[in-house]
């Protein structure tokens, strides 16, 4: 019956994007709203919930001491990780990490990763021994669609707002004490769109996902640079559709990071 119900919805909205409608009102340019609320958990060293319309996800920043990879002795590493467990969504099982909880997690590292929007370098603790390691995880526990965007927002709350921990001379965490921040030079926002009916949409729902015949993500800075870039479904986009998105991208992330200073 659910896929029944499914392949009507998927129709109608599909229907709706080629008269310029959409299912929930919106503009096919028009970002859901969404809310933060921060430093909900006193064990991360940053935390952060994140709802974007229906889409809610949870999110934690633990910083560990680890030793440095061999090509860059001198600087520090993130690590960002993506669980879609099954209460978010029927979709969604337990088990070993799908396709879509590695693509999402490796499109918001690279969003963060590639605008060098943090130093490093900062995150060395003694060049060749030891560095500061940021584990970035976000669990998703409502899913309506675009868990991009909603994880690279609650990745950002998560670094603007993250405290690193002192140690002691052994550099053995003490638990409890903090000194000091992960500074960001520039905020990084994903921004993802589909194509439905032939039609580009701004954050997609879920159901407008499963119409998606083709799904774009870009993460832009305030200072024009593009760190991320991702394609996924099949179909595909006119040069002219990828300079709208990436225009709309710019424009929708500097709406973002406005509300994110405030919060």
């Amino acid at each position: 019956m659910r896929d029944t119900i499914l392949e009507h919805d998927i129709s109608r909205i599909t229907d709706l994007a080629k008269q310029g409608k959409r299912a929930d009102g919106r503009a096919l340019d028009e970002m859901r709203e969404f809310s933060v609320v921060k430093d909900k958990f006193e064990n991360a060293e940053g935390s952060a919930i994140v709802r974007l319309g229906k889409t809610e996800v949870v999110a934690g920043i633990k910083m560990e001491v680890g030793k440095p990879y061999p090509d860059s002795q001198d600087e520090g590493a993130i690590s960002v990780g993506a669980e879609l467990v099954p209460i978010a969504h029927p979709d969604y099982e337990s088990g070993p990490p799908s396709p879509i909880e590695i693509e999402v997690a490796r499109v918001v590292d690279r969003g963060i990763r590639e605008s060098k929007s943090i130093d490093f370098k900062k995150l060395c603790i003694k060049e060749g021994e030891a560095v500061w390691v940021s584990y970035f995880d976000f669990y998703a526990i409502n899913s309506d669609g675009n868990l991009f965007d909603a994880g690279s927002i609650a990745a950002l709350v998560c670094f603007m707002n993250s405290r690193i921990p002192k140690i002691n001379v052994d550099n053995k965490i003490i638990k409890h004490e903090y000194e000091g921040k992960i500074e960001l030079k520039r905020l990084p926002v994903l921004t993802t769109f589909v194509k439905v009916g032939g039609r580009i949409l701004l954050d997609p729902t879920y159901v407008e996902e499963k119409a998606a015949e083709a799904r774009y993500s870009v993460a832009t800075t305030e200072d024009g640079f593009i760190s991320a870039m991702q394609k996924g479904v099949g179909g595909s986009f006119t040069l002219d559709e990828v300079n709208y998105m990436i225009d709309l991208g710019f424009k929708t992330g500097n709406e973002v990071r406005k509300k994110l200073q405030k919060v």
